[in-house]
């Protein structure tokens, strides 16, 4: 739980606001949040979107968007942070989209991350795919817990996106 905390400490020190995008962890990443004391200063809110339907009603992700890449996609994690920035008060997102269990179609433990952060009226957003190995509780597990420790590797590598943008 520690490295959850470091979460915390560093949404607090950066005074951030997250919102959690959630898909394949189905909400695993809001609840850890909740573990820790003072929380609350930084959780914004938390989707839980395991639908197609719901990715698009909730977050506004684009039905041709999963229809091109697929529900289990970086495309589709993107529009997903980019959804939750837009329906919160946050200042940064993760989401998540992924297979659990194998199926016909996908590799189970494959996971994709949205990234995304608000700066005043701009946007940012990055993603990766993560392959995370054992059985579909395990890998729920491992993929919320990834997310939420990434954020501030995230963070910064969003910044520099911004940067450049300035720089343009």
């Amino acid at each position: 739980m520690q490295e959850i905390e470091q979460v915390v400490a560093f949404l607090q020190r950066e005074e951030l606001k997250l919102t959690t995008a959630e898909s394949c962890t189905c909400g695993l990443m809001a609840s850890l949040m909740g573990d820790i004391p003072g929380c609350g200063q930084v959780l914004d809110s938390g989707f839980v979107v395991y639908s197609p339907k719901a990715k698009n009603r909730l977050l506004n992700v684009d039905f041709e968007t999963i229809e091109r890449f697929g529900l289990t996609s970086e495309e589709v994690a993107c529009e997903m942070a980019i959804g939750a920035l837009n329906a919160s008060g946050a200042t940064l997102a993760v989401s998540n989209t992924g297979v659990a269990d194998d199926d016909q179609e996908d590799e189970g433990g494959t996971q994709c991350y949205g990234y995304a952060l608000m700066r005043g009226e701009r946007q940012v957003v990055a993603s990766e795919t993560v392959q995370f190995d054992g059985d579909r509780v395990e890998i729920r597990k491992q993929a919320a817990r990834y997310g939420l420790t990434q954020l501030q590797i995230k963070y910064e590598q969003l910044l520099k996106k911004l940067e450049e943008r300035d720089d343009e």
